[in-house]
């Protein structure tokens, strides 16, 4: 029998076959569980998600009604929901002296708004205990230069996360977050083509290699299914690049 098998699950930010999502889905379903793919974009999201035998529906996270949508679903294709994984970002690359409003709020609106509302009508949803897993980032972990709006927005929600996990925990409800390292997917694609960049990162990581998708995704497969006694936790799935440092605009090239 799978892992997840009469689970249901909801993972947002799901609309590439490259993301994070899709690769999470993908484990999902191979362990036994139902699923709603989401994303922003509406026809990407529905093809991956006929592909895997699940729904899918469109969700914003800046908008919370999109949210809450995305949870009646769940009760209204499976009747229940045990797993909800949220892998929505947006990329703002500034520094603190370049940084504007407009960046700040739009990195805020998506990782730390958009964490805490996702985790607050999914955890409403959830009549049997269950997983509720967000996403945080190296840069949260090992401060990076040009990524003020974005890591903070990322470290406010890791303490969202725990505050969540505290309050929630007297219903069966974990709440976690992942780490990823610098890993290739859609929205980092066009990162892994500068060889530059790749190079000084590889340096950086005591393994050796790049995390890739699939490490994600097995990650949150262990946190939905396996991990019973883990909650409130950023699980660090960077290949060791959190021990050493981020690479500086110097060691570009």
């Amino acid at each position: 029998m799978g892992r997840l098998q009469g689970k249901a699950a909801v993972i947002l930010g799901a609309s590439d076959e490259r993301s994070m999502g899709f690769a999470t889905a993908k484990r999902f379903v191979e362990e036994g569980a139902k699923v709603v793919l989401a994303a922003r974009r509406g026809d990407n999201v529905r093809e991956l998600a006929d592909r895997l035998g699940g729904t899918s529906i469109a969700c914003d996270i800046t908008n919370e009604a999109d949210i809450a949508a995305l949870a009646a679903k769940a009760l209204e294709e499976f009747g229940r929901l045990d797993v909800a994984v949220n892998y929505s970002g947006v990329d703002v690359a500034e520094s603190i002296m370049e940084s504007t409003a407009e960046g700040l709020r739009k990195s805020s609106e998506v990782h730390f708004v958009g964490t805490a509302l996702f985790i607050r009508h999914m955890a409403s949803a959830m009549a049997h205990g269950g997983s509720i897993i967000t996403t945080s980032s190296l840069t949260a972990l090992a401060q990076a230069p040009n990524y003020a709006a974005y890591a903070g927005a990322k470290a406010g929600a890791d303490t969202i996360v725990r505050i969540a996990a505290n309050e929630l925990g007297e219903r069966g409800i974990r709440v976690n977050s992942i780490a990823p390292g610098f890993t290739r997917s859609a929205m980092t694609d066009a990162y892994f083509e500068m060889e530059n960049i790749t190079k000084a990162f590889i340096k950086e990581i005591p393994l050796g290699k790049f995390v890739v998708v699939e490490d994600i995704a097995e990650t949150a497969l262990w946190l939905a299914a396996e991990a019973g006694s883990t909650t409130g936790q950023v699980i660090d799935v960077t290949g060791g690049q959190s021990l050493r440092r981020v690479p500086l605009p110097i060691d570009f090239g």
